[in-house]
């Protein structure tokens, strides 16, 4: 917290009282005897002027001094100003560098990659900041979500010993002499936790060792993951759903002004109301043949095909009952025809495409062991989780979110590398 004689940017209000700010130099403009200078914080922005007749020498030198980014202290009387930040403006009659600096790197002419390798620095930006204030609220979100309905927060572990969503992408380690893996996902030990707890959910980092360049593609991410006993196919989707509305509200509630500096058109997350639409695979297959594509009913909807499927529903939805052979060996095999599963895809609007993969898992003792080996998995690296189902197996579904993929959707951004402070991609582990 910061000193009480101190304030934030957003708390300035037009007053006869000089007020006491701290924070850095975001813009800056000198003109002969006037200095306009936007003092940055965590909460915003506020415009301060400085005049060389209303300060003394000393303080007027060092305004004089300052720089982009430079860290400052500030003393002033605010009024109001309908040309300024928040219509306030505060008059300078103290002024301080807390520390000069050296020349800012970041400007507008450098390049991408510049900016890649430079983001210690970029993150400061204003919209950066606007993302991460979005991001820290669809994570806060989520957890009094899963509060107020009776879930409890676990603490799985991010090292493993064995695959949960496929070995192409695992990331392999040594570990005191025997192999290890950084999680894809801790969906199988909150498996185990629904025993005792029964509505268990983990927020936590996963990792996925994928070579894709792309906007959806990052290789650490925060997973957002539940598990619930006693929860059918349907009521999952209903969890999720209710989960994205209310996240996506309490965006809207708490980040509103984040959002419209960043020009989204909140109209669309306005209308994210529950319940969600739902067509199965079969369906999609179908509604994507029909505009231009040629599918049969078991080949991968792509993220193209995602996307057109978007685009074409134009509002939040699920893709239900897909072929067995397109998911893991823990997804529940429909018994009466057991070449679909109970696995649902929830897709965001707007040509956005896949927000959450979900589903029932297999309680079955034997259908899963034989899927496990089906897909050439060795039952002795699984024996904890097929033990979940010889003692006291129950019928239970769960599902995954990425926080970056949903903090995307929300904020409209181009790539989803904009979501993290320091993203990891197969080609930057720096800095």
């Amino acid at each position: 917290m910061p000193e009480q004689s101190y304030i934030y940017a957003k708390e300035v209000k037009p007053s006869e009282v000089t007020v006491k700010l701290r924070g850095w130099v975001y813009r800056i403009r000198k003109m002969k005897d006037k200095i306009f200078v936007i003092l940055r914080d965590a909460s915003g922005l506020v415009q301060c002027i400085g005049s060389e007749d209303k300060m003394k020498p000393e303080a007027w030198n060092a305004l004089n001094e300052t720089a982009i980014e430079n860290a400052i202290h500030v003393e002033g009387i605010p009024k109001e100003d309908a040309r300024a930040i928040n219509n306030v403006e505060i008059h300078l009659r103290n002024f301080k560098l807390i520390h000069k600096g050296e020349i800012f790197p970041i400007a507008k002419d450098k390049s991408k990659e510049f900016i890649l390798d430079n983001t210690h620095l970029f993150l400061r930006s204003y919209q950066s900041t606007n993302i991460w204030k979005v991001k820290a609220n669809v994570l806060r979100g989520a957890r009094e979500w899963f509060f107020e309905n009776g879930f409890y927060e676990t603490t799985p572990p991010i090292l493993t010993g064995s695959a949960c969503e496929g070995g192409a992408t695992l990331f392999k380690l040594k570990y005191f002499g025997e192999t290890a893996y950084l999680s894809q996902s801790v969906q199988l030990y909150l498996e185990a936790l629904i025993y005792s707890l029964e509505k268990v959910y983990a927020v936590t980092p996963s990792f996925r060792a994928e070579k894709m360049r792309t906007k959806r593609h990052i290789n650490e991410f925060w997973h957002i993951e539940g598990e619930e006993a006693f929860v059918d196919f349907e009521g999952n989707m209903k969890i999720q759903e209710e989960l994205v509305e209310y996240i996506v509200h309490f965006v809207l509630e708490n980040n509103r002004k984040e959002l419209l500096e960043m020009e989204r058109d909140i109209s669309i997350l306005e209308s994210v109301k529950t319940p969600f639409k739902k067509i199965t695979y079969k369906e999609a297959i179908d509604t994507l043949n029909e505009n231009g594509f040629n599918l049969k009913w078991d080949d991968d909807i792509k993220t193209e095909e995602e996307r057109k499927l978007s685009e074409i529903i134009g509002e939040a939805f699920f893709v239900t009952m897909y072929p067995s052979h397109h998911k893991p060996f823990y997804v529940k095999i429909n018994e009466d025809d057991p070449k679909w599963c109970y696995s649902a895809d929830l897709m965001a609007p707007e040509g956005f495409g896949e927000l959450i993969t979900g589903g029932q898992r297999e309680d079955v003792l034997d259908t899963l062991v034989r899927r496990i080996k089906e897909e050439g998995w060795e039952t002795k690296d699984y024996e904890w989780y097929i033990d979940l189902r010889k003692y006291g197996s129950v019928y239970h579904s769960g599902f995954g979110l990425g926080a970056e993929r949903l903090t995307w959707w929300i904020c409209g951004l181009d790539a989803i590398q904009e979501t993290l402070p320091f993203p990891r991609t197969r080609n930057r582990i720096y800095p």
